[in-house]
């Protein structure tokens, strides 16, 4: 198993599991490979420097995978905007679960609701702009966010 550091052209780093190097050029190629947070395809691997676990108490003089990703122009985000990418993506997963998605129905569904004509209950799905703002010029308030597909469905 080859896990390899990613990122996006967003900027977005990430982690990829593949069974070896053809395993993600394949998929890669295909464009199976999508950044977590926004989706995109269009994905590279970041350079990375091997990590050998030789036993306790040694210290690993070898470079960094912090030294090997600068020297190649590359600078991995600082920890704290992975940990935001992190929460952002959890927050999206709970959005999914607990609302319903009606689809491209959903400006006609949010007036339902809004109107009393449909029960009170969470909703998500498509609105094109001009839709998003005649709800919200109506009083209605709606939330436009991005979410990539796989987020929307239960993981296995």
């Amino acid at each position: 198993m080859k896990v390899l550091s990613l990122s996006c052209v967003s900027g977005h780093v990430f982690e990829g599991w593949f069974a070896s190097e053809d395993d993600f050029q394949d998929q890669l190629s295909r464009t199976l490979v999508e950044c977590p947070v926004c989706a995109s395809a269009a994905v590279h691997k970041l350079p990375s420097a091997p990590r050998l676990n030789l036993g306790a108490g040694r210290e690993d003089s070898g470079p960094s995978k912090k030294d090997s990703v600068e020297a190649e122009g590359h600078v991995a985000p600082p920890q704290g905007v992975q940990q935001l990418q992190a929460e952002i993506m959890k927050a999206m997963r709970a959005i999914a679960a607990n609302t319903e998605d009606v689809g491209e129905r959903f400006a006609q569904e949010a007036r339902k609701i809004h109107h009393g004509e449909s029960e009170q209950r969470n909703i998500r799905g498509q609105a094109t702009a001009d839709e998003t703002a005649e709800l919200l010029d109506e009083g209605i308030t709606v939330l436009p966010w991005l979410m990539p597909d796989y987020l929307k469905n239960p993981t296995h």
